[in-house]
């Protein structure tokens, strides 16, 4: 069990998008713009616990929703075993929908706005999670999203894991926002170099990417890389203020 202690611990219940509710712990650190870290499938291990100080030591408030697995701990093998009694949560082979947490991630982020007078709120979103940062900005909420390594739907090739609605509403607001930032490891097979691609296409100049060298996979967490993490922060700074 991790030792790694937040400011702050809330519960947050809300609708999934086929009605039913779900609640899940929410962990606070921090003081300055919201920034909401979308965990990956692995899990909350230390290296997402990690990249919570970080920005929290370069002045954004985190916000950690734990939504799956044992807290502070990477169980790669459970945590997939997991998905597949969650589906009414996640659906990870999903094409052309997004999954039904969506509609909580939606809420929970104007909860955070709200929660801190804010404007408006960043969002980081990685592996499973990595789409939903993107499609968040839709929302009067969300401010600003990263997408790191975003790999739904699993084994759908350049297919992605949101509808045509959803890219119209995202594309509407980034050109009022500013762009969205999508990033992998240019080797990276479970987040293809088509989908990136596939990406680019649909949101045009709503969306930078950046494509760093190598074959691994979790740029922000695992397989930390610098100056992909520099660039997020830079990112959110620019676009939050810190």
């Amino acid at each position: 069990m991790s030792t790694w202690e937040p400011d702050a611990r809330f519960d947050f219940t809300a609708a999934l998008s086929n009605g039913a509710e779900v609640t899940h712990p929410v962990h606070v650190k921090g003081s300055g713009p919201p920034i909401l870290i979308l965990q990956e499938l692995p899990g909350i291990g230390p290296e997402t616990l990690d990249l919570a100080n970080r920005l929290a030591r370069a002045g954004f408030t985190v916000y950690l929703p734990h939504l799956f697995g044992t807290f502070g701990k990477i169980t790669m093998a459970r945590n997939m075993a997991r998905l597949f009694c969650i589906r009414r949560e996640f659906n990870i082979f999903l094409k052309g929908r997004q999954s039904p947490v969506a509609s909580w991630m939606r809420a929970l982020a104007r909860h955070i706005r709200d929660r801190q007078g804010a404007a408006g709120i960043g969002v980081i979103g990685m592996c499973l999670t990595g789409s939903f940062a993107l499609t968040l900005m839709a929302d009067d909420a969300v401010l600003c999203g990263v997408a790191s390594q975003p790999a739904l739907p699993l084994l759908g090739g350049s297919a992605l894991h949101m509808s045509d609605a959803d890219i119209a509403e995202t594309c509407t607001a980034m050109a009022t926002k500013g762009p969205g930032l999508a990033m992998r490891y240019r080797g990276d097979r479970l987040s293809p170099a088509r989908r990136m691609r596939r990406m680019e296409e649909v949101f045009g100049n709503g969306l930078d990417t950046v494509e760093y060298p190598g074959t691994r996979h979790s740029l922000l967490t695992l397989h930390f890389h610098e100056p992909a993490y520099k660039r997020v922060e830079a990112y959110f700074r620019a676009r939050l203020g810190a």
